[in-house]
């Protein structure tokens, strides 16, 4: 004879829940059709965005920055923050290099080739050249000499320096005949011994006064004669500033 199965109540309780799902699934119908203006609005929404969890990680990130506390920057009262100029790098010298110099280049007259420096920039104040002062003491008709010969000089120079200087003077009435010394270096002791000229005490060319003869030597060469005007000297041309070679000395006829 068998004995008979007995069920634990919880297994029973389940199976019947069981049972009557299933019979209430089948009972319900397959779609659900709504009618209305609010229903199809509903339909026709984007489906919700499932929310997925938060990494662990992540969580324990947000604890530790909740936990910590923020410290606040403590200024003192009336203290103004002023940020430094940004410094450039100095870099050495044996990294730099030099920048070339343009030059233009040039053939002269004769069909040398030569160069010169092009000048990019320019200083703000023009230099000034002290002007030559008036001299009582000496004859008036070297400032009239001056005034010709700067007349018939040129804008540069054509190595003929002595003799425009003997016609200025001769025109202005200084000397009443043509000095013989063909140099200009000798015009010096020409001009004393024959036409009474005498030696100033100056050194500077731009100490002479107006009509002053300045004389100038060299070693192998005529050397330089050149009279003194208001704002320069003029030989065979015009120049702002005395020649560069020796000065033998300043003279005029008092």
């Amino acid at each position: 004879m068998r004995r008979p199965l007995y069920l634990p109540f919880a297994i029973i309780s389940v199976l019947a829940i069981s049972s009557a799902a299933a019979h209430a699934q089948g009972l319900a119908p397959s779609t659900l059709a709504f009618t209305g203006p609010v229903h199809e609005k509903k339909k026709e929404a984007a489906p919700a965005i499932a929310k997925q969890p938060m990494p662990a990680i992540a969580k324990e990130a947000m604890r530790a920055v909740v936990k910590k506390p923020v410290r606040a920057i403590a200024t003192e009262p009336g203290r103004l923050l002023t940020a430094e100029p940004v410094r450039a790098i100095e870099r050495p010298y044996g990294s730099e290099t030099a920048q070339p110099v343009d030059r233009y280049t040039y053939r002269t007259p004769q069909g040398k080739k030569e160069s010169v420096p092009v000048i990019t920039q320019y200083y703000p104040k023009q230099i000034v050249y002290p002007l030559a002062k008036i001299d009582r003491h000496i004859d008036r008709k070297l400032m009239q000499a001056a005034t010709i010969a700067q007349e018939r000089a040129h804008a540069h120079s054509r190595s003929m320096c002595w003799h425009y200087v003997k016609e200025a003077l001769l025109a202005s009435g200084v000397i009443d005949s043509r000095p013989k010394s063909a140099y200009a270096k000798e015009a010096a002791q020409d001009l004393v011994t024959n036409y009474g000229f005498k030696k100033l005490s100056v050194k500077d060319p731009f100490a002479a006064p107006v009509g002053a003869v300045l004389v100038y030597g060299a070693n192998r060469a005529a050397g330089h004669v050149e009279i003194r005007t208001r704002d320069g000297f003029v030989s065979d041309f015009r120049s702002k500033t005395p020649s560069r070679r020796p000065l033998l000395g300043v003279y005029a006829k008092l």
